[in-house]
């Protein structure tokens, strides 16, 4: 059966390839994912499937642990917005298994690209193209693995959900916590992204967005002894961040983070200031600056702990003889709020994604984990199920010439094409 499989697939790949461009030339920035699904609908229902389209509703996830507003969620809303989940049934008791990944990609700066990002572009053996690494190759992988299975006749004992969800590139929970919530529970759940096949993802970074309004004084800058550059301050607040930064380098360490990229010993966590705003006209010194951040971290500590240590930062500042002003800088909490996850690498799911991969590619790969957030930690944290990613080679991956290789994408279904039988059971 698995031979029939990968030969099936060796045979068809331009049809995989051909599902990748329609994919990428689908433009589908978090906050308009539709037109993508609709290529995702028009896939599956031409399977003879019936995928449940649905648009997730705020009020059905606001009291789950693992929910927080994304910044998309709150400048766009839900509306018009659909998840695309499908259940094939199995014939017989074997266990329930996920497949799929996100429909959404991040925005491109056109000016820096030297190929369309809209665009599947064929150089050899590399594609290029917006969302060709992260994620759409490895959906459309999944997509084109399940409709051979199909197509073969695989009777597989276990259910198989097949998903495509929104927004994970700002957060994920109007997407796989909204199917999870939907009642798409399954036993375990591989999820697409880009692993670097045979490597296998079984942990995610916790990642949190941060704002701090620092206050000032206003005067006119011919008087500037009269008031207090809030500009100035914020590079205070700076500082203080990037010695704890520097400080929680030092002292934390995760190994599955450098196992496959050895460049991220010792930045397993990091604190970023990625935007400030302070005032309106040159001749002013501004009473206000507010400085936007992110801070990821690896499975060990929780949120709370990592909100604890940013706030005490910024707080300390109002202690050091340079802060001339009565009020403090504050610090509010918005948009990304992920808990790392790590699933067991002895687990079921993960032992059999690893062998399958290796076997398939005929390398040694390892399990690893990733320095972002991931949709896999809402199955692992919050349910207990053990999630991992197989997924493509990724290279500039939210980067200008995002890309990828075709053989890398024919053995990420050829992967998908054993682990999805091998764990579902077949009926014989």
């Amino acid at each position: 059966m698995t031979v029939d499989l990968t030969a099936e697939i060796e045979s068809n790949t331009d049809d995989l390839l051909a599902l990748v461009e329609r994919l990428v030339e689908t433009p589908t920035v978090s906050g308009d994912e539709k037109p993508g699904q609709e290529v995702v609908i028009e896939h599956l229902e031409s399977m003879d499937l019936e995928p449940d389209v649905w648009v997730p509703d705020e009020a059905d996830l606001e009291d789950h642990e693992g929910y927080a507003p994304t910044s998309v969620t709150e400048e766009v809303g839900f509306e018009g917005r659909p998840n695309v989940v499908v259940r094939i049934p199995g014939s017989g008791d074997g266990p329930t298994l996920t497949v799929g990944g996100h429909i959404d990609v991040v925005d491109v700066t056109e000016d820096e690209w030297t190929r369309d990002p809209w665009r599947l572009t064929r150089e050899g053996e590399t594609l290029y193209g917006r969302g060709v690494a992260d994620m759409k190759g490895g959906l459309a992988a999944v997509l084109f693995t399940v409709k051979t299975i199909l197509k073969s006749e695989v009777d597989l004992a276990g259910d198989l959900i097949v998903q495509s969800t929104i927004e994970e590139e700002a957060g994920g929970t109007g997407g796989a916590l909204a199917a999870i919530e939907r009642g798409y529970l399954p036993d375990a759940a591989v999820i697409a992204e880009p692993s670097d096949i045979p490597n296998i993802t079984v942990a995610s970074a916790g990642v949190m967005y941060f704002e701090v309004e620092v206050p000032g004084v206003s005067a006119h800058a011919a008087r500037s002894h009269e008031g207090v550059n809030a500009i100035g301050n914020a590079t205070l607040v700076y500082e203080a961040l990037e010695e704890l930064d520097r400080e929680r380098k030092d002292r934390i360490d995760f190994e599955p983070a450098y196992r496959a990229d050895p460049g991220l010993e010792g930045h397993e966590t990091n604190i970023n200031v990625g935007q400030i705003e302070a005032g309106d006209w040159p001749s002013t010194l501004p009473s206000r600056a507010t400085m936007y951040g992110r801070v990821g971290w690896p499975p060990g500590e929780s949120r709370g702990e990592v909100r604890a240590q940013i706030e005490a930062a910024v707080a300390g500042v109002t202690g050091r003889e340079e802060w001339t002003v009565d009020a403090e800088p504050t610090v509010e909490w918005f948009g990304w709020q992920a808990a790392p996850h790590r699933t067991d690498s002895d687990s079921e799911i993960a032992q059999l994604a690893k062998a399958a991969a290796e076997d398939v590619t005929g390398e040694t790969g390892a399990f690893v984990g990733s320095s972002g957030g991931m949709d896999e930690r809402f199955y692992k944290r919050y349910y207990g199920i053990p999630s991992v990613s197989i997924g493509p080679e990724p290279r500039n991956i939210h980067g200008a010439d995002e890309h990828t290789t075709v053989t890398s994408l024919v053995e990420t279904s050829k992967t998908y094409a054993r682990v999805i039988p091998e764990y579902c059971g077949t009926a014989d």
